[in-house]
């Protein structure tokens, strides 16, 4: 095992890996309201676009991905990406997540973003607790914003201001 993983920017060859790691979320029910499986054709879509997706590579394996996304459709908030890190379960508690957030805030600014938001699940600790320590602030709940498995999850909004652009 290498001392520190590498991160970079994820290319069609790392599709079934990040796909890989997304579904072994959605099995564990605690960051994502999708139910169903993702394949690398999934994928990508996500890819070649203005929105970066990143990977952070282990010994030739992929163990962690972090990608934006659109906000929304309206071009009034073109400056703002959605944002999700996924890392593998054997990867988890090394940093991993931080390294490859980290990363995504640079080519996130780089790529003239202003703000980076997300939902996370009211439960999930471990995300939130990154987030925050990564400058997120938490700025509001939803309250029963969907159900997963016939139960009514809560999701903390947060955002990260990307200074460099806002004007």
């Amino acid at each position: 095992m290498s001392a520190r993983p590498s991160v970079r920017p994820a290319t069609r060859e790392d599709r079934a890996a990040i796909a890989a790691i997304y579904n072994a979320a959605l099995a564990e029910r605690a960051s994502t309201f999708e139910t169903r499986p993702r394949t690398p054709e999934d994928i990508d879509a996500w890819l070649g676009k203005r929105h970066p997706v990143l990977v952070a590579e282990e010994d030739g394996r992929v163990i962690a991905y972090a990608s934006t996304g659109a906000y929304s459709p309206r071009e009034c908030y073109a400056g703002i990406a959605d944002f999700s890190v996924y890392v593998a379960p054997e990867a988890r508690g090394r940093d991993v997540g931080r390294r490859v957030m980290e990363a995504l805030l640079r080519e996130a600014e780089a790529a003239g973003f202003y703000k980076l938001t997300s939902r996370v699940f009211a439960t999930n600790v471990r995300s939130r607790a990154l987030l925050k320590r990564l400058g997120f602030r938490e700025v509001g709940v939803h309250e029963k914003h969907a159900p997963l498995d016939g139960v009514w999850h809560d999701v903390v909004v947060v955002e990260r201001l990307l200074t460099a652009n806002v004007r």
